[in-house]
């Protein structure tokens, strides 16, 4: 990680990256304990996050808009259209307005996804191929790290100001990013005319998936994880509310928690890849989410807080695992569209994940789904496991011999040439 970090461009876009995340960090909690404040409702806030997720089925159109342009321009304006599309929320008062605050997610949603997917084709540019998982893994230590403070923060700010700063916080973080940005130098030349009908271009990062088998496995079985990880996203209010007996705040304490495990995570992250693979390192985050959401189905604060290290621990591995593997088995050009279609194969089972967690939480015991939740992961995680021969760890470049400068050959001393004279006597 030392080693990327040590590039001048990677380490302007990682202090962008900073704002941009530390306004994620404090914002999208802060949205859903403001629609359990103002509804009452676990259901009504783990909607919030689904109301992130739904858009990701736009994904082949936002991949296929991301790859027509170039990547730092386009990432600037997307900060900047990011900003202004969160100041609708300044107009929300009452339980009337939750609505505003679902579109808004909504909007995120489209948006996160777009720099999502412009963002991993600035770093295959900005990045060589064997320090992608430095770099994946640099991001999310940070992102994980911010865990720890910004959820808390963006609790407290809400419970004693409101909405309104969080917003503009929210908003600056943003504006940051883009201006930070806007100072990188990247030589990038423009797209490449599009070869297919529009259709058949909107599809080829779907086939580009479908074809190749790393890929296949990776999403195949992340995405049965996913169809019953998102059930959390409700599950977690309903562990603070009816098993800890404490408001809904609470949730912010425990996500921190889950931070230091995603630190952690995030610093080992690039290692495991290189000692297991990408498959390796997606399959272990993955499993490592079932023991976890077995301990949450008992409602004991210490067992609570092992079971949110182990699901932070594999939060980093899983992202830098798949997003490693997608940036390393993709053409450039075809970069956006793979991204975002990935984001769509996995982020889709989620939102339908989530929306049904809302429903069911209603329904059954939150400790009978926890367990459901641990079941399924633990197997899907076994399953990518077995196919981690498909993405074998990189070998780290041998060391370049010193080389050793050429040694100045200081030529012998010349024998002087013998003189004719010298034997004559002199007068013959």
């Amino acid at each position: 990680m030392r080693t990327v970090l040590r590039r001048p461009d990677f380490r302007l876009l990682f202090v962008a990256l900073l704002a941009s995340m530390a306004a994620e960090s404090m914002l999208l909690l802060a949205l859903a304990i403001w629609v359990k404040d103002l509804t009452g409702s676990d259901g009504l806030a783990g909607a919030t996050i689904f109301a992130i997720i739904a858009p990701m089925m736009l994904a082949p159109l936002i991949g296929w808009v991301v790859d027509r342009y170039r990547r730092r321009p386009f990432f600037v304006v997307a900060n900047l259209g990011t900003a202004l599309l969160l100041s609708p929320l300044f107009a929300v008062r009452d339980r009337a307005d939750v609505w505003i605050i679902y579109v808004v997610a909504a909007c995120y949603g489209l948006s996160y996804l777009t720099l999502h997917a412009t963002l991993s084709g600035l770093l295959r540019q900005l990045v060589p191929s064997e320090l992608l998982a430095d770099a994946n893994g640099a991001l999310q230590t940070v992102r994980q790290g911010l865990r720890l403070g910004g959820p808390l923060a963006g609790a407290a700010l809400y419970a004693t100001v409101g909405g309104w700063l969080l917003t503009s916080l929210a908003m600056t973080g943003f504006v940051v990013a883009a201006a930070v940005v806007g100072l990188l130098r990247v030589t990038e030349h423009p797209p490449a005319a599009a070869a297919l009908r529009w259709p058949a271009e909107l599809g080829a990062g779907l086939r580009h998936l479908t074809h190749e088998a790393a890929l296949r496995r990776a999403l195949l079985g992340y995405g049965l994880g996913s169809l019953v990880m998102g059930f959390t996203e409700s599950l977690i209010f309903a562990y603070v509310d009816q098993g800890l007996r404490r408001d809904a705040a609470f949730v912010g304490v425990l996500i921190a928690v889950q931070g230091i495990g995603g630190l952690v995570g995030g610093l080992l992250s690039s290692t495991v890849v290189r000692r297991v693979g990408e498959l390796g390192a997606l399959a272990v985050g993955v499993t490592l989410f079932g023991p976890a959401a077995l301990i949450l189905a008992w409602p004991d604060l210490r067992l609570g807080v092992l079971a949110l290290l182990l699901a932070g621990l594999s939060l980093p591995l899983t992202m830098v695992g798949l997003t490693t593997l997608v940036q390393r088995r993709t053409p450039p050009g075809l970069l956006g569209r793979v991204t975002a279609a990935s984001e769509a194969l996995v982020s889709g089972p989620q939102a339908v994940s989530i929306g049904a967690g809302a429903l069911l939480v209603g329904v059954f015991d939150y400790r009978l789904l926890f367990v459901l939740v641990g079941v399924v992961t633990t197997a899907a995680g076994l399953w990518l496991w077995r196919g981690r021969r498909l993405t074998p760890p990189v070998p780290p470049k041998p060391p370049v011999p010193p080389t050793t400068p050429p040694v100045a050959r200081i030529p012998a001393p010349r024998r002087p040439l013998p003189d004719p004279t010298a034997d004559r006597l002199p007068g013959r």
